[in-house]
């Protein structure tokens, strides 16, 4: 099983880029910009990877940004995922950045956008892997900051494809963006959110009702409602689950409760995905085994994953319809 999750065609849909940044090339990034980081080994630095909760790893997440500094550093933290893509047959990847979290320290978004997309054009061209760019809004800010960070993007709108919504949920509900997703649907930005992670069923009604989501990042708690269900199932949208994301983060505090097996029975369209793999302990092939020895799934409903992960992803149809070929060769023949 372990072998044939290794090498399936899949993409990742459910991923921050800034989540990424592992213990050693973050201490390679503070040396070359001459940061000071309150840890003295690589290994007290992954100690630290250790939480209660949403906020405690936000806490550490958003100190880990601030080596983060110039292009190159962008760059560098964007191909080493893409590399990790290529070894575990990650075929597409949707990659979500935090402006907000840059900007704020000030860097430029155009130091930030041009680091992140360089690197993507050139694992497409070396790697073979592609992607595309979410912008995603920090909800612990105001509406008005991200009204900020939209129209920084304009000028880069070619290298952005969609919109998100992350950062701390609870207090913080999707109603709270709903002008500026608005906005951002008018400038041509497909509009996404986490809904359901820490909130519950009534923010993923307000993800799709107010903001017109095309897709719900996690949505665990979107089964306390039927009602939600039957309207997720009816509109087609697929949830981006993050299951060692969730174990880390106390949302299921053991993988063999977690509701995706679930999910699936009751008619839900799941994908497996990494969410911050630096801090949550692995990258998306580690979530395929980890949910898959935990609520024994079989290899049709592990394909089936896969194939949602293809089907909901934003790619234009054609490159959708190569890499389904792709994966159903590969199923035919195991």
């Amino acid at each position: 099983m372990k072998q044939f999750i290794q090498n399936l065609p899949k993409a990742e849909l459910h991923l921050h880029i800034e989540g990424t940044l592992e213990p050693d090339l973050l201490f390679k990034i503070a040396k070359r910009n001459n940061l000071k980081i309150p840890y003295n080994t690589v290994e007290e630095l992954a100690k630290a990877y250790n939480f209660n909760c949403l906020q405690d790893f936000l806490d550490i997440y958003y100190q880990g940004a601030n080596v983060l500094i110039y292009e190159q550093d962008f760059y560098d933290l964007t191909y080493s995922y893409l590399k990790k893509c290529a070894e575990q047959n990650v075929r597409h990847t949707e990659i979500m950045f935090d402006p907000q979290t840059h900007t704020k320290r000030g860097i430029s978004f155009k130091t930030v956008i041009t680091g992140i997309s360089n690197a993507c054009a050139n694992a497409e061209v070396n790697l073979g892997v592609t992607s595309l760019l979410i912008m995603s809004y920090l909800r612990h800010l105001t509406e008005e900051d991200a009204f900020k960070t939209l129209q920084e993007s304009l000028p880069f709108k070619d290298k952005i494809t969609a919109v998100g919504l992350d950062s701390s949920e609870a207090g913080n509900p999707p109603s709270k963006f709903m002008k500026v997703f608005e906005a951002s649907v008018n400038e041509g930005y497909i509009p996404l959110a986490h809904a359901g992670e820490e909130g519950d069923s009534d923010y993923v009604w307000e993800a799709i009702d107010l903001l017109g989501i095309r897709r719900i990042d996690h949505g665990n708690n979107c089964l306390q409602d039927e009602n939600l269900i039957a309207d997720i199932i009816d509109r087609d949208l697929a949830l981006t689950i993050c299951p060692l994301s969730n174990t880390a983060l106390k949302v299921v505090d053991d993988l063999k409760n977690h509701p995706l097996k679930k999910m699936m029975d009751l008619g839900l369209k799941v994908t497996i995905n990494s969410d911050d793999p630096a801090y949550f302990g692995g990258h998306v092939n580690d979530n395929y085994i980890a949910i898959q020895k935990a609520l024994n799934l079989n290899k049709e409903e592990i394909y089936q994953i896969a194939k949602n992960s293809f089907q909901y992803s934003l790619i234009d149809d054609l490159k959708k319809e190569e890499y389904l070929i792709e994966l159903n060769n590969y199923y035919n023949n195991k």
